[in-house]
């Protein structure tokens, strides 16, 4: 029996890929919003019939492709830290990771965000359309569960692993300027949520980053960027390392973000 049951599960297995494989095709081929459950069935020759008992609907297949999707840009984002996991990070000037002044050295941290944010991005360029699921126009009618919300945060947690360990070397400069408390209320209870501790600029910062993130890798794929920047590579690494300045992370010598 134990034989049976995992032959029928490697199936199952195979043909769920199979239903995902070819609504990706799909969706490259006529967007999220005209995906549809007999299409991908008649592209396998398959009855809809026999589909519907591995997706009983449009929006379960959706949530699906979603959810690798969420997974696949945060597992991308992870494996570009080269100081995840707790590996010394802290760059090379000097052994004890600190600066030629004696201060914290922040160079290895700015080089991982860079590198973070550069994995979202190579990404985002080789799934376009994924992407486009995520964070492009909404389909019409079909309402995320909140299944979706852990691994639509992987990205921000592999960005905030980064500005974490800088916080707890001393690495990060203290931000200027006032806080609303609305939103100083927002980041500390977000802070509550995610079981961390850093200054509430930092945190309000490090949402804002975020957010401009993807607005970045946006205008590159969907053509904003067209006649207007040219070097999109430059560009980019320029502008991530600006945001980390932002969040109070620079190598810039006194410098303020």
């Amino acid at each position: 029996m134990t034989a049976i049951r995992g032959a029928r599960e490697r199936a199952r297995s195979e043909i769920t890929a199979a239903i995902k494989d070819e609504a990706r095709t799909q969706l490259a081929a006529e967007g999220a919003a005209k995906l549809s459950l007999r299409a991908v069935a008649r592209a396998l020759g398959m009855a809809s019939s026999a589909l519907y008992r591995y997706f009983p609907s449009r929006d379960d297949l959706l949530t699906a492709l979603i959810l690798d999707a969420y997974h696949a840009i945060g597992a991308a984002a992870e494996a570009a830290d080269p100081g995840a996991g707790g590996a010394d990070a802290q760059g090379s000037a000097e052994p004890d990771g600190t600066d030629a002044a004696g201060g914290p050295d922040a160079a290895g941290y700015v080089e991982r965000w860079i590198a973070v944010c550069g994995g979202v991005r190579a990404w985002a360029l080789a799934h376009p359309h994924e992407y486009a699921l995520l964070y492009g126009t909404p389909v019409p009618g079909y309402h995320a569960p909140r299944a979706t919300a852990a691994p639509a945060g992987r990205v921000a947690r592999a960005l905030l692993a980064v500005i974490g360990d800088a916080h707890a070397a001393g690495a990060l400069r203290e931000l200027s300027g006032p806080l609303p408390e609305t939103v100083a209320a927002d980041a500390r209870t977000l802070m509550a949520e995610l079981d961390i501790e850093l200054p509430a600029p930092v945190m309000a910062a490090l949402v804002a980053t975020w957010a401009q993130l993807f607005g970045l890798i946006s205008f590159e794929l969907f053509g904003q960027f067209s006649r207007v920047v040219e070097d999109r590579d430059t560009f980019f690494a320029h502008t991530v390392r600006r945001l980390a300045e932002s969040v109070g992370l620079t190598t810039e010598p006194g410098g303020a973000p």
